[in-house]
């Protein structure tokens, strides 16, 4: 079922060229149909290969999904043209009076300052006060899953040795969870971050409940009793996305590790083998019906 975009978003012409289904507002407009209301806080420095990553995803509901690109007024963004975000994200002020079936908020890479140092933290802060009241589920991506818990819950974060790269196997702990709904009990999810959670804080309090983790990677999944889910890893990442990041730090002369199961015998010039694609798409799917459909209510 179709995606509802602004028509000025340039990843629409990208996502018709895959066969995935968006319409513009105008089209919208003229079907009798009670859409659900899904906003991105979208972090991420390369903004639209992030929207292509999550409009794909979002694309496999049977729901029609009007999407929402928020920005941040507090923080300035080096690697967007403010015409851009002009045009395809609203400022969090113009759509704070407004509720929302569902919430995305992506990853960002600020891993390693402390959540106050964040330039923006005073502002997010806001968004997960905002959320809380005026949004139905939250889906919090890699650091916004950190920063989630962090603010909400107190679960501290640790900085690893080196950054953890790679795509990994991770086992559900938690079946009767409707968001593993489908997805086999071991299945395999991309990471790429430098910070993991603190288990002992998620165990300690009775709010959460760890639905997957790895051996490797430590805690993956968390919900809780609010119906939010914080996914401390990349579900979005599209095939190519780990081996765009390992080229570009190697051009930065950064020596990252080959990303780990990912490459066929760990070759970076080999083609990566997508493990991973199938799990995604049925997480952000169940996200969608189990904890968004389901739940929020036809008329705000």
């Amino acid at each position: 079922m179709p995606l509802r975009l602004k028509e000025t978003l340039p990843v629409i012409e990208k996502l018709k060229k895959e066969n995935i289904f968006a319409m513009t507002e105008e089209r919208a407009q003229h079907q009798d149909i009670r859409q659900l209301k899904i906003a991105v806080l979208n972090l991420m420095p390369d903004k639209q290969n992030t929207e292509l990553q999550l409009l794909r995803l979002l694309s496999n509901s049977p729901l029609q999904i009007e999407v929402t690109f928020i920005r941040l007024v507090t923080h300035q963004y080096k690697n967007t043209p403010a015409s851009y975000l002009l045009n395809n994200y609203q400022p969090f002020y113009q759509i704070e009076n407004k509720y929302f079936d569902g919430l995305i908020v992506t990853g960002a890479p600020v891993e390693k300052l402390e959540y106050e140092d964040v330039d923006y933290w005073g502002e997010l802060s806001a968004i997960f006060e905002w959320a809380a009241l005026h949004v139905t589920s939250t889906l919090y991506l890699c650091w916004a899953a950190q920063a989630g818990l962090y603010y909400h819950y107190g679960v501290r974060k640790s900085e690893l040795d080196k950054k953890l790269s790679g795509v990994f196997s991770h086992t559900i702990t938690d079946p009767q969870s409707e968001l593993m709904r489908g997805i086999d009990k071991n299945f395999y999810a991309p990471h790429s971050r430098y910070t993991g959670l603190n288990k002992d804080d998620i165990l300690s309090s009775d709010d959460l409940t760890i639905i997957a983790e790895s051996d490797q990677t430590g805690v993956y999944i968390i919900t809780d009793n609010k119906g939010n889910v914080f996914v401390n890893g990349h579900p979005e990442y599209d095939l190519y996305r780990l081996a765009e990041e390992y080229i570009r730090d190697t051009d930065k002369g950064l020596s990252p590790d080959v990303p780990k199961n990912y490459f066929p015998d760990d070759d970076p010039d080999k083609e990566p083998v997508s493990r991973w694609l199938s799990a995604s798409n049925l997480l952000f799917t169940n996200w969608l019906n189990y904890f968004v459909y389901q739940i929020t209510p036809y008329e705000f």
